[in-house]
């Protein structure tokens, strides 16, 4: 089925949610930016396009040293512009902007996002459906090879017991191709940073993203927090987008390393249970060591730094924050996108390679 059959699909058995804009929610799509002017200039006319009425377009800037702002001056008056003082990151960068942004929900858009004239519409109106949806992602396939899920989210992050993410569509760097099998909306552990939508009161009442992470892994621990304070999270296939991916930091980059790593053990110290963040934080550590080894033994001594010294700036949290909890949450909720077991070992020893095959059919 291609997207646009999906869509008449959806909209035949549902109907618009815009109600033709009069008492529809307030959207706020809010890209952030930093040196993306060729990003803004091949898919800004895109979000502009999206046919839900009542919206705001937003670009956030994070002090771009290129020519983004008179670029979006000259070409797109129409977009409000918010100007961040510094490079803030990912975190810090949305938390500054969406300060300054009343509305009802917040998409946080990557600049390196295609998105389909009426990708808003399906999620909105299941989070409107059902209160208890605090975060929704759409299905993201690769911009390069549109058969293909992308890797930063597919459709619908999960996690295993020692915090390593996956998604339905994409197990470490096998990706799937899209035939269908992951059309049903429901819930997972995260929803993508590249294109989440989020409650605004929500985003607020939890603190936001977490500054300290700069930038990876944020949303999951978002999504993490909101889940132990009673809210699910969703992917709303019927929504459908396209990625680049690696838009600021490539895949290769050892800082982008050094940051997955550092902040993976600081979310699992922040969320788990003390009785599990015993145990499963030094076996982390243990599974981190390894494969920095076996990146050293191959040659790559860039990936091995990274990772010590991730490891060692995630000692120095542990002990600036010891006495205090960064983002204290009554912690009610029951974790859905939740895998007890270990996908590495089903991954790289069961050779299991795909969500199906580890999960199940879902």
């Amino acid at each position: 089925m291609t997207v646009n059959e999906h869509s008449e699909k959806y909209f035949s058995n549902t109907g618009d949610v815009n109600g033709g804009g009069g008492n529809s929610p307030v959207v706020a799509v809010v890209i952030l930016n930093w040196n993306g002017k060729h990003f803004l200039q091949q898919f800004l006319p895109f979000v502009l396009s999206s046919t839900y009425v009542n919206k705001k377009i937003i670009v956030a800037d994070n002090a771009s040293t290129d020519e983004s702002i008179i670029f979006l001056q000259q070409h797109f008056p129409q977009v409000t512009i918010i100007y961040n003082s510094a490079n803030e990151g990912f975190a810090k960068g949305y938390n500054t902007a969406l300060q300054q942004v009343a509305a009802d929900y917040y998409v946080l858009l990557n600049s390196d996002v295609e998105v389909t004239a009426c990708w808003i519409e399906p999620i909105i109106e299941l989070m409107e459906s059902n209160p208890g949806i605090g975060a929704c992602q759409p299905k993201i396939l690769a911009h390069t090879n549109r058969r293909l899920f992308e890797y930063a989210g597919a459709a619908g992050g999960w996690l295993d017991a020692f915090g390593y993410p996956f998604a339905r569509g994409r197990m470490f760097d096998t990706i799937e191709e899209d035939t269908g099998q992951y059309n049903q909306a429901e819930p997972c552990f995260w929803a993508s940073g590249a294109a989440m939508f989020v409650r605004a009161d929500m985003y607020h009442v939890l603190g936001g993203l977490d500054e300290y992470f700069f930038a990876h892994q944020e949303e999951i621990d978002f999504c993490w927090r909101l889940q132990l304070a009673g809210y699910k999270v969703y992917v709303q296939p019927a929504s459908v987008v396209y990625h680049v991916g690696a838009g600021t930091l490539p895949k290769s980059n050892h800082y982008k390393d050094f940051l997955n790593f550092r902040n993976n053990l600081v979310m699992l110290a922040k969320n788990l249970p003390l009785s599990e963040a015993l145990w499963k934080i030094p076996a982390r550590i243990a599974l981190d060591t390894i494969a920095a080894y076996k990146e050293l033994f191959s040659g790559n001594s860039g990936t091995w730094v990274a990772i010590a010294k991730a490891h060692c700036y995630f000692i120095k949290w542990i002990l600036a924050n010891k006495k205090q909890s960064v983002f204290p949450v009554s912690k009610k909720g029951k974790l859905i996108g939740w895998y007890s077991g270990c996908v590495v070992w089903q991954y790289f020893v069961k050779h299991k390679k795909t969500f199906s095959e580890i999960i199940g059919d879902k």
